[in-house]
C-alpha cells in the first residue's frame, strides 16, 4: 500500500503530537489537554483501523468520548473549586481488575471469531484496561498513572508488530511521562492534606 503510507504516516505524526500534548497537560493538571486527546484520538481511530487492530479503533472511540466527559467534568469541578487526586482502596482495585479481565477475555474472542483482527487477545487486554485507566484520569485517581505504565510497555511491542513504529516510539515516551504523572499526581495528593484512601473515585 505505498500510495497509502504517505498520507498515514502524517496522520500518524498529527495524531502523535495531540496525543503527546494530552498527556503532558493532563500531568499538569491543565484542562486544555482534553481538547488535544480528543483530537488525537480521533486521528487515532483511522490509523487502527487501516492496521486491522479493532480492539484498539474501538478504544480511542472510547477516549473521544471519555475526553468529551472529562472535559466537562473538570470544567465543572474547576469552577467549584473542587477537582482533587484521590485514590482507591485495595477492594476498588480488585473488583476493577476482575471486572476488566472479564471485558478483555470477552472482547478478545469476539474479535478472534468474528473479525480479521491481529492479536486479537493481547490486543483486547491492553484495550480494556485503557478502559479502565482513562476512567481514573478523567476521576483523577492516582494509581491509574501505575496502570498506564503498564499497558504502555505492553503496547510498544504491539505497536511495532503492526509497523505503527512512529506510535511505537509515542508509547514509549508515554511510559517514561507516566512515571513523571505519578510523581507529579501524588505530590498533589500530598498537598492535598489528605490523610485517609479515598474508597472510590466517584463519576461527577
Amino acid at each position: 500500500m505505498p500510495n497509502e503510507w504517505p498520507s498515514a504516516l502524517i496522520i500518524e505524526i498529527l495524531a502523535t503530537g495531540a496525543n503527546l500534548l494530552y498527556v503532558i497537560f493532563l500531568i499538569r493538571e491543565k484542562i486544555i489537554c482534553w481538547a488535544f486527546g480528543i483530537f488525537g484520538s480521533l486521528l487515532s481511530i483511522y490509523l487502527f483501523v487501516h492496521a486491522k487492530l479493532y480492539s484498539e479503533a474501538f478504544l480511542y472511540l472510547f477516549y473521544v468520548l471519555l475526553g468529551i466527559w472529562g472535559w466537562v467534568r473538570w470544567h465543572r469541578r474547576l469552577e467549584q473549586d473542587n477537582n482533587p487526586v484521590s485514590k482507591w482502596a485495595l477492594h476498588t482495585h480488585l473488583k476493577a481488575f476482575l471486572a476488566t479481565c472479564t471485558l478483555a477475555m470477552g472482547l478478545g474472542y469476539a474479535m478472534w471469531y468474528f473479525t480479521d483482527a491481529q492479536r486479537p487477545l493481547f490486543d483486547a487486554f491492553t484495550t480494556s484496561f485503557s478502559f479502565l485507566a482513562t476512567y481514573m484520569e478523567v476521576t483523577k485517581v492516582l494509581e491509574g498513572w501505575v496502570y498506564w505504565i503498564l499497558i504502555n510497555l505492553a503496547s510498544i511491542w504491539l505497536y511495532h508488530d503492526r509497523s505503527l513504529d512512529v506510535y511505537a516510539v509515542l508509547i514509549g515516551l508515554y511510559a517514561v511521562l507516566s512515571v513523571l504523572g505519578y510523581v507529579s499526581w501524588r505530590r498533589a495528593y500530598l498537598a492535598q492534606g489528605a490523610e485517609k484512601i479515598s474508597p472510590s473515585a466517584h463519576p461527577g
